[in-house]
């Protein structure tokens, strides 16, 4: 039953868009250039009371594509290794790390009775900007993500909680931030992702979203 409620909330919250969470760690700010060194993402799900709330996270070390520009700046702030022998080891192709993630987006989006993903990101245009230019790259035609629409909890964690850097914005919802575990792609993805079901959640409690209205037949956007 649950999981009937579930489909029903979200397939209706966001017009039938499935939000999902992306974060990249890049070897520089130059979409078109530089290389994608981690991706990860996380799908969201509702509870019966019309909660958002995480549900799958999926993360991967990405080798960078030939001809790739890496900085050695983008290195040293992200602390990522690229001749460390387990990184070598496990990770994924551009083309393979994105298929991963987008096969699991489908199977949510198509559980979730969504039509699409929508890419929510901590500065959504940063990671928009790549992974639209990977899909560009390698020549991918199924593309789950809407192609410019997306949420940005830096503009929305700055509206809710006069904050716009994750850790502090985390903080000031009340989500512990480690910033020892901060600027890999998994942490970063898990913690926006907490964010942005915490502002969701509070908007919906302030009475910004009544679940009485799927009843009147009425439309929230």
């Amino acid at each position: 039953m649950s999981e009937a409620i579930a489909r029903e909330l979200m397939a209706q919250r966001f017009r039938s868009f499935l939000p999902v969470v992306v974060d990249m760690e890049t070897g520089g700010f130059n979409a078109e250039r530089d290389a994608i060194l981690e991706i990860a993402a996380v799908t969201l799900t509702m509870d019966p009371e019309g909660n958002l709330i995480p549900d799958a996270t999926y993360a991967y070390h990405v080798q960078p594509f030939t001809g790739a520009n890496v900085e050695q700046s983008a290195l040293d702030f992200t602390g990522i290794k690229l001749d460390d022998p387990l990184r070598q080891r496990i990770a994924l192709s551009e083309p393979e790390a994105l298929g991963e993630i987008f096969r699991s987006v489908r199977k949510s989006i198509k559980s979730l009775g969504c039509t699409r993903a929508v890419l929510v990101g901590h500065n959504a245009a940063f990671d928009h900007g790549f992974l639209n230019s990977a899909v560009a790259r390698c020549g991918i035609k199924r593309n789950p993500f809407h192609p410019f629409s997306s949420f940005d909890t830096a503009t929305l964690s700055g509206l809710v909680y006069g904050q716009t850097v994750l850790a502090r914005a985390c903080r000031a919802a009340g989500i512990a931030f480690d910033n020892q575990e901060a600027h890999s792609a998994r942490y970063d993805t898990e913690r926006t992702a907490e964010l942005f079901c915490a502002i969701v959640n509070r908007y919906k409690d302030l009475g910004g979203w009544a679940l009485a209205q799927r009843e009147q037949g009425l439309e929230e956007f």
